[in-house]
């Protein structure tokens, strides 16, 4: 087989930022690693793309051999090569990443490698340079977050404002003002206020929505405002 002169092998990896909402709350599902170095510390879902794969192949089967998880809708966003980011041999790892519903995926976990969800701001320690990993992978999600309708998929298809507001927190981690958000919401003019409200979060009652979607490519711009000081998060 013929193969170019003069250069070395070097191994390909993935490893999948998987982030969930519980309906409050953003996590981090996180797995304990199996092998050494840094055997049983917390880690993300990573393995080696073998030479039949392409590598959303090998992401998806890491991701179900990990976590038991399947039919996951992965982006990738971005290559990690750092010379001694594994510390065994020269690696280069494709970083993937999803935000998914936990309730509608807790079923398929599975315990081999105990995958668990933390708080973002309760992760615990994590092997090589998977906190890095992590980082980028929140700025890549709010920046998603402020473009695309992606936050709304979490979400039943009527919601409630403080519903959506407590999905924004979770993205961005920090506390948006009710009214202040409210405001904006309503400002872009791409949610149809429906006439039932939800009667069991508060004795009042918080009227239901659904996003306009024959509107939103025009006007998708509007979320942006949605995000105090956006040079913060991306």
């Amino acid at each position: 087989m013929q193969k170019y002169s003069g250069q070395k092998r070097m191994l390909v990896a993935t490893d999948c930022i998987i982030f969930g909402f519980d309906g409050w709350n953003i996590k981090l599902l996180l797995v304990q690693r199996g092998l050494e170095p840094e055997k049983h510390k917390w880690s993300l879902m990573g393995g080696f793309i073998q030479p039949s794969e392409s590598p959303d192949d090998a992401a998806n089967r890491v991701l179900e051999l990990r976590t038991g998880l399947k039919n996951v809708y992965m982006e990738q966003f971005q290559v990690f090569g750092q010379p001694g980011r594994d510390p065994v041999e020269r690696t280069l790892s494709i970083a993937y990443f999803a935000l998914i519903d936990i309730h509608q995926y807790e079923k398929q976990l599975s315990e081999e490698y105990h995958p668990e969800w933390f708080l973002l701001d309760e992760m615990p320690d994590l092997i090589f340079d998977h906190v890095e990993m992590v980082r980028l992978a929140k700025r890549q999600l709010r920046y998603k977050a402020a473009l695309h309708p992606i936050l709304f998929q979490l979400l039943p298809e009527k919601f409630t404002i403080p519903q959506l507001q407590a999905l924004y927190e979770g993205v961005y981690q920090t506390k948006f003002d009710d009214r202040n958000f409210s405001r904006k919401l309503l400002s872009t003019g791409l949610l149809v206020k429906q006439p039932e409200k939800d009667k069991l979060s508060s004795k009042k009652g918080a009227f239901y929505y659904k996003l306009d979607q024959s509107h939103y490519e025009e006007n998708f711009e509007s979320f942006l405002n949605l995000v105090p000081n956006p040079e913060k998060f991306f």
